[in-house]
């Protein structure tokens, strides 16, 4: 088949600038190429906009107001369209932005695909009940962003289910040991790791919290792995300050790292003992879940959005996001530091759980989905 993707309109495919959807299309184009199955275009921002392209960009922002998303990403699909009038394709693939089909409608007979990874396609959000019916068929990252499109349609047969996958091999903990000039290298009994984007849904404010309240126990540490956004170690947003500032009575005790580039994280992440990944909102089905589960991780979390469907009681525990969350996380994190030996039961059931999200399975699996 002849296939178009059309990205998110923010970082560039191939991911030289992280993301997980950027990675998660990396990882079924290689599939792709390596098996020969399909002609593939991929519509894709440059990693740098050159001067006379941001000029155009911010011409069109000016001159075209009230367009379903911000200005950045309508200004991407316009250029992109330019030549997907010209093109037939059979499917043109759009990269968690449902909305697009409005306007390709216009442009193209190809089936649409939505390969959906966050909650945009529901029965609150603008249109979307146009925007379902423009759709051929609905690719959803777990069973959670399945249901909220089915608000809009109960009786919906165009969604299917395909889980995220990750690169086993390079999560992966053999043992080897290198040079983290990041991380705070003194001795710990246990450490925690948090990795993600530095904002308030990530919970990571909860877990520091958690950490006060656990501030008789010096032997345990915890090392945040991220920044306020991707790609940028240097641009702190006021969360991020206040974060440090309520970190600041256990100095020594949390190391922030700031932007980890996606292939030094596995090196970091073999450093710790226990991944939490304290999410406050629903999640749809965050592969840091599954890279700390195929690092051998025993892993807290909450029971929001996709991430249930990611693990089990064997290798996870996972808490409610009530009033007493902070008061649970600090407990759960106190029960695994003085149970060793539930921690090695746990990290033995991460990594037989994390065989099931292997990149050449999600891969495999993608591509079957856009068959029939």
């Amino acid at each position: 088949m002849k296939i178009a993707i059309l990205t998110s309109g923010i970082l560039p495919v191939p991911a030289v600038q992280g993301g997980a959807v950027e990675t998660l299309v990396d990882f079924y184009l290689d599939y792709n190429n390596r098996h020969q199955l399909h002609d593939i275009t991929v519509y894709s921002v440059p990693p740098q906009l050159t001067p006379w392209m941001k000029i155009k960009r911010k011409w069109y922002s000016i001159t075209h107001q009230g367009g379903y998303y911000h200005p950045t990403i309508e200004f991407f699909l316009h250029e992109a369209m330019k030549d997907l009038r010209k093109k037939q394709y059979d499917i043109i693939i759009l990269e968690n932005r449902p909305a697009y089909a409005l306007r390709l409608k216009e442009v193209t007979q190809a089936r649409l695909v939505c390969h959906l990874h966050n909650d945009f396609l529901n029965n609150e959000i603008p249109r979307a009940k146009e925007i379902y019916n423009n759709l051929w068929r609905i690719i959803t990252v777990s069973d959670y962003i399945k249901s909220r499109v089915q608000t809009i349609n109960a009786a919906d047969k165009k969604c299917q289910t395909l889980n995220n996958g990750i690169d086993l091999e390079k999560f992966k903990n053999n043992g080897i040991t290198q040079h983290m000039p990041a991380l705070n290298q003194k001795t710990s009994h246990m450490t925690l790791v948090f990795s993600g984007r530095i904002n308030k849904e990530k919970g990571i404010m909860e877990l520091i919290e958690a950490m006060n309240r656990l501030a008789d126990y010096s032997q345990i540490e915890l090392m945040v792995l991220g920044s306020s956004f991707y790609g940028n170690a240097d641009n702190e947003n006021e969360f991020a300050q206040t974060l440090k500032s309520k970190a600041e009575p256990l100095k020594g005790r949390i190391t922030f790292t700031g932007f980890i580039p996606y292939s030094d994280m596995p090196n970091y992440l073999k450093k710790a003992d226990v991944a939490v990944i304290p999410s406050v909102w629903d999640d749809p089905f965050p592969t840091t879940v599954l890279e700390a589960q195929a690092m051998g991780l025993p892993i807290i979390s909450t029971q929001r959005g996709g991430i249930p469907e990611e693990v089990t009681e064997n290798n996870a525990i996972l808490l409610k996001t009530d009033e007493h969350f902070v008061d649970d996380l600090a407990t759960a994190i106190l029960d695994l530091y003085e149970h060793p030996e539930k921690r090695q039961k746990m990290a033995a059931a991460s990594l037989e759980r994390s065989k099931l999200f292997d990149k050449e399975t999600y891969a495999k699996n993608f591509f079957k989905a856009l068959e029939g």
